[in-house]
């Protein structure tokens, strides 16, 4: 990836931190776009402790002029995009689907599915006229079916497969691939939230919550962060040069949904 311009949207905690500093290390220029701009600076910093190149554009993917500016910004100083990793995500609530308040749902749908897509139409154009070009959008396995309690979340993440598979048949001809990782459960903050949630609505103690994380994942653990990354490492690369409109999953072989 050696001077490849990708940008990891969210890319400043967890999944996102864990893929701009392994696009670093593979020598690319990382561009991270989300709202916490404290959490960038902080992943951009450790990129360039290690000689990396690094950039942090403030940008929300609820709005579309915020995507739209961001991706002029980072035409204008870098004239291309070869990768762009759709990261940024929320978990939503957890309830029941009929008690779900319709903002919760339209703001988890904004962020997760709407999102990506605006990215996406945004730097497609300039990838299709390169004729080159990688889109990674980070999906779940809570996509892949149903998922009680996690309405939102789960029909948002099953519209990231739908839209990964649309825009590879629509960009193959311009050599311009587009992929999904499906990630399990991720070790880290977003899956303590929603333990945490999951413990005080159904009234099991929050250490058996987690410690069930990984009872239905064939290796008995949660997947790391950096096995994420390496996923996205691969497709960002000309390794993956044949593979488009593909969902890699990295669940640590989790096999019983939910």
């Amino acid at each position: 990836m050696k001077d490849k311009v990708a940008i990891v949207t969210g890319g400043g905690k967890e999944i996102g931190r864990a893929i701009s500093l392994a696009f670093a290390a593979e020598g690319a220029i990382v561009v991270m776009a989300a709202r916490d701009l404290s959490s960038m600076k902080d992943t951009a910093k450790e990129i360039e402790s290690i000689g990396g190149r690094a950039d942090a554009v403030m940008t929300d993917v609820r709005y579309e002029d915020q995507i739209k500016n961001m991706v002029a910004h980072v035409l204008s100083k870098f004239s291309r995009i070869d990768v762009l990793v759709n990261n940024s995500g929320v978990t939503g609530p957890t309830a029941n689907l009929a008690d779900i308040d319709l903002n919760d749902w339209n703001d988890v749908m904004a962020i997760n599915l709407t999102g990506p897509m605006l990215c996406a139409r945004e730097v497609i154009k300039p990838m299709m006229a390169a004729r080159k070009g990688s889109i990674i959008n980070i999906g779940s396995e809570g996509g892949r079916s149903g998922y009680p309690m996690r309405g939102p979340y789960s029909v948002s993440k099953r519209g990231v497969i739908a839209l990964t598979e649309t825009l590879a048949i629509e960009a193959g001809e311009y050599n311009v691939r587009v992929n999904c990782i499906s990630p399990g459960r991720v070790r880290g903050e977003r899956v303590e939230k929603i333990a945490r949630a999951k413990a005080e609505s159904s009234g099991f103690a929050y250490d058996d919550v987690m410690a069930g994380m990984s009872i239905d994942c064939s290796l008995k653990r949660l997947v790391e962060a950096p096995e994420v990354a390496a996923a996205a490492v691969f497709l960002a690369s000309d390794e993956s040069s044949a593979i488009t409109g593909h969902t890699l999953v990295v669940s640590c072989g989790k096999h019983i949904l939910h």
